[in-house]
């Protein structure tokens, strides 16, 4: 898998994720409905495409966040 992010993008994805994270684990904002999956699934998205590096939805539309690639 080709990479097409850059260290700050993927940076700021894992602090969104962890953000989220403590939202939904830390305090009763989000309930335990929907909001509250739906908060952890978009978690894990962040921190899978961070880790791997990859976003598919730069990938269908072109972008690229990183220098080098």
């Amino acid at each position: 898998m080709i990479t097409n992010m850059g260290k700050i993008d993927r940076g700021l994805r894992l602090v969104i994720a962890a953000a989220l994270l403590f939202v939904a684990f830390g305090t009763t904002a989000l309930g335990s409905g929907i909001l509250f999956w739906l908060a952890i699934a978009v978690a894990l998205v962040l921190t899978l495409t961070a880790l791997v590096g990859n976003c598919p939805l730069y990938s269908i539309i072109g972008l690229k966040t990183c220098k080098d690639c």
